[in-house]
């Protein structure tokens, strides 16, 4: 007789689905995201994880499956999966395959592998045992789910392609725009803005006018790392009284502690803190306040319920990072987030750039209101694998010809002079002349011109590096 929750098999599926051309500090979004489907399969019943779709992850994903098939384990022991994890990845020593900036060790590269096959052993353990997986994780704190209002800069389409529903946003007034339309459609409470775009004046006045347009919403601002630390300091003291937090303005750990001693604001991270290893001397230097948690990069949902506990130890705040997503993650997202009483802010989501058409889940689980998701009281995940909609964004990744993010090689195609550093170079060649021109009681009429051309240029300079005719 066989044991209860035996693992008889696992189904990686990889999908793809339409994007948007979100601009980014290192380039633009291709016209497809990829994700991975995880299928962890019992006599009884199967349970759902998604993760990263990119070749390099996929390959990591078969190798730790097999092995776990090969074990004999129920999904119960997800300590035994994740020992498997680490064994058989410890040995890796490729890079990247997940899309997202950071630092990539062994430690989280097990740990990205195991969150899909940990969620979907609780999503098992949640149907066998007829509750929800937000119980097994301790039981709901909050029955809906807040999430932000995720802003980008963006081009109006894909070069070659028609406008989409959103169109272009290039400045203050075109994110301002964006801004009403997600927040009418979802009712979000709080804004988040992407940016290492633009030079930082013009990021820094495009939220000044999000705080004018919407004076009582919280904002962020998020330029991952693209700045120098006298051009975060900059930024900080401009944003003074007007963002919740400052994301990953300057790289690594020291930088944000370079900032942090002067910054009036907390600051965040998902790119500094990716790793356990890196809180203690994260902690030590005072370099940020705030923890973006990901179950997809920390090791699924109960290492980053064990996150959320330290972050409360040691007086942190806890938020939570989101990549590109389909339905299974925000589930899952959900229900961690239900379960995490310091959660101290609204949570991060791409939901609104994905069409609402290309899912792999049964429509009808997930229900928007009021700026949230209310927490799924069925069994397990509380959402059921739809196989039509599986085969067809299947289908899209085998026609879609990609199989890793690659957003800058994006952006040359249409900017072959594009470079990544311009964001910080620039930052760094205004702040220059901002003090040494700027500053002075005596620079009068002289002064303004001067802030006016640099201003001026920094305009015209990211229009020419960021803007393209559609």
């Amino acid at each position: 007789m066989s044991r209860r929750g035996l693992i008889r098999d696992i189904v990686i599926t990889p999908v793809a689905f339409h994007d948007m051309p979100l601009l980014n500090s290192v380039g633009v979004h291709e016209p497809f995201a990829l994700r991975s489907i995880i299928e962890v399969i019992t006599d009884d019943t199967y349970g759902l994880g998604e993760s990263y779709g990119d070749s390099t992850h996929l390959g990591r994903l078969q190798l730790a499956a097999d092995q776990i098939k090969s074990k004999n384990l129920t999904v119960y022991e997800t300590n035994s999966i994740y020992q498997i994890c680490v064994e058989t990845l410890e040995g890796d020593t490729t890079t990247g395959g997940d899309g997202m900036a950071g630092m990539v060790t062994t430690a989280s590269v097990a740990d990205k592998v195991f969150s899909p096959f940990e969620v979907g052993c609780l999503d098992i353990q949640g149907k066998l045992a007829g509750i929800p997986v937000s119980e097994l994780l301790g039981g709901r704190v909050r029955d809906s789910v807040q999430y932000s209002a995720y802003l980008f800069y963006k081009w109006a389409g894909h070069p070659g392609h028609p406008d989409d529903e959103y169109g272009a946003a290039l400045d203050p007034e075109g994110l301002v725009e964006q801004a009403r339309k997600i927040i009418g459609e979802f009712g979000f409470k709080a804004i988040k803005l992407k940016g290492g775009v633009f030079p930082p004046a013009q990021e820094v006045e495009a939220i000044k006018a999000l705080h004018e347009a919407f004076p009582k919403v919280p904002l962020r601002l998020d330029p991952n790392a693209a700045w120098t630390v006298e051009t975060s300091k900059w930024v900080a003291k401009e944003l003074e009284g007007i963002v919740e937090y400052l994301e990953d303005p300057a790289p690594e750990i020291e930088g944000m502690a370079a900032v942090a001693k002067e910054a009036s604001m907390p600051l965040a991270t998902n790119m500094a803190v990716v790793a356990f290893s890196h809180l203690p001397p994260s902690i030590l230097q005072n370099a940020v306040q705030v923890i973006l948690s990901d179950h997809h990069f920390w090791g699924g949902l109960r290492k980053s319920q064990t996150l959320a506990a330290i972050c409360a130890t040691w007086g942190m705040r806890l938020s939570m990072h989101s990549n590109s997503h389909l339905g299974i993650s925000l589930a899952a997202m959900t229900h961690l987030a239900s379960a995490t009483p310091n959660l101290d802010y609204a949570c991060d989501t791409h939901w609104p750039w994905k069409p609402r058409d290309e899912d792999v889940i049964v429509d009808g689980a997930l229900t928007w209101s009021d700026g949230g998701v209310d927490v799924p009281r069925g069994p397990g995940l509380g959402v059921e694998l739809d196989r039509e909609k599986l085969k067809k964004l299947h289908q899209i990744y085998l026609d879609c010809g990609l199989t890793k993010r690659d957003d800058t090689t994006y952006m040359k195609k249409f900017q072959p002079e594009f470079s990544a550093a311009i964001a910080k170079c620039f930052g760094s060649l205004y702040l220059k002349f901002t003090s040494t021109n700027l500053t002075s009681k005596n620079e009068g009429h002289r002064g303004n011109s001067t802030r006016s051309i640099l201003i001026g240029l920094a305009i015209s300079l990211a229009g020419f590096v960021n803007g393209i005719d559609t």
